[in-house]
């Protein structure tokens, strides 16, 4: 008897919670919810629109936004370019590069071609001197000052390619490689011992230009182009030496004259000193 009792006691419990829950659930579901609605001040909202549009780079978001007339040159190199260890990547820029940016501490390598820079200011590299490679191909650099590249003394590789250069500047010690092809280099532009001193050069491109005479060249050279210029004579002392029959230029093995209007026929000997003889047609 106390089992059945305490049975019924039980299910009457649960059944009276079962019965309360629904209940609440039931006025819950029957009472409507309303959200204040506000309508927006349009005035307001556009103008916290354009204020926020233009953070500063150190701002909590770090969200930059550029106006129409921005300027690369008003703006950070590694927002501007693709920074990477030692390495800036700055080619075909928008917003238009017309300068050298400013670059990091300790850049190894620097890649700016194809944009609209005008000029190379002593200042430019003056405090970057871990610089091994500079490649500025695809620019409209008309001038260089003096000194830009000379306290550059690991720079191996630099490029000037498809420029407006008139004249070159003076070249740092180590230099392996120099390409000014593409240009409009002058004899008078270009000193005729301006890499004699370049112990180190392997490359030398200076095809495309205006050049009469041919600068000299140091033992060091293993490429050398000079093609399509204006160069009317070439000599013995060219590239051999006139009073050494047997000298022989041990390293030299490519060079390019083609293009050019001089006539190989009036000096025989202006080769004989090359392992192999220049690429091209020649008169």
């Amino acid at each position: 008897m106390g089992t059945r009792a305490g049975t019924f006691i039980s299910t009457f419990v649960f059944a009276s919670w079962v019965i309360l829950i629904s209940g609440t659930e039931q006025h819950l579901s029957s009472k409507e919810i309303t959200i204040p609605f506000e309508e927006p001040d349009l005035d307001t909202w556009m103008e916290k629109r354009d204020t926020d549009a233009f953070l500063p780079a150190d701002t909590p978001d770090g969200f930059v936004e550029l106006k129409p007339e921005a300027n690369a040159s008003d703006l950070p190199t590694c927002l501007l370019c693709v920074c990477l260890t030692g390495s800036v990547y700055c080619e075909e820029v928008d917003p238009d590069m017309t300068s050298v940016p400013a670059l990091p501490k300790e850049t190894a390598y620097l890649y700016a071609r194809y944009n609209k820079i005008k000029k190379i200011t002593a200042k430019d590299f003056g405090d970057i001197v871990t610089l091994k490679r500079i490649d500025l191909t695809g620019n409209l650099i008309s001038e260089i000052e003096d000194g830009a590249f000379m306290k550059l003394t690991l720079l191996e590789e630099l490029s000037l390619a498809e420029n407006r250069l008139v004249k070159l500047p003076m070249l740092p010690p180590k230099l392996m490689s120099f390409n000014a092809n593409h240009n409009r280099l002058k004899t008078k532009g270009v000193k005729v011992n301006a890499f004699k001193k370049l112990t180190n050069l392997r490359n030398l491109y200076l095809a495309h230009n205006e050049l009469e005479a041919v600068p000299i060249i140091p033992e060091s050279v293993r490429i050398f182009h000079i093609q399509n210029n204006n160069i009317t004579v070439v000599t013995t002392d060219t590239f051999c030496k006139r009073n050494n029959s047997y000298y022989i230029r041990p390293n030299i093995n490519e060079i390019r004259m083609d293009g050019n209007p001089v006539i190989l026929a009036k000096d025989p000997n202006v080769f004989i000193c090359l392992q192999s003889l220049p690429i091209g047609r020649y008169h």
